[in-house]
């Protein structure tokens, strides 16, 4: 099986509002986030790629135009935008457009990783 990641970058607030508020995560912060695209493919195209790094430019545009900069909570409609809940979302999103797409990581700070993987 031959595997290949990208990472992507962009800084967000998010309030997780389910949680007590005398915790940290309920009030309004923010976070520089890491996102982690991995593709997988048992056989290598004509070019000798699992897929070109080029073809997921979109998911850099999707990035920039949609969460880069923005209040997570509103982008997603709800009050749990976790790096779980993330890193599920992008991997739909790139499922839905990359079919080689095997997971997705969220990182929120430099100790910390949610991983989806089916």
């Amino acid at each position: 099986m031959f595997r290949i990641t990208k990472e992507f970058h962009f800084s967000a607030s998010h309030q997780l509002k389910s949680l007590p508020s005398d915790h940290q995560c309920n009030r309004l912060h923010g976070h520089n986030y890491i996102v982690e695209v991995e593709l997988s493919g048992e056989e290598l195209n004509e070019h000798g790629f699992v897929r070109d790094y080029h073809e997921l430019a979109p998911l850099k545009r999707y990035i920039d135009d949609h969460f880069d900069h923005r209040h997570l909570n509103d982008v997603l409609g709800h009050d749990r935008v976790t790096a779980e809940c993330l890193a599920k979302h992008f991997y739909d999103w790139c499922k839905d457009r990359l079919p080689e797409t095997s997971a997705v990581r969220v990182s929120e700070t430099t100790k910390t990783w949610a991983e989806y993987r089916p």
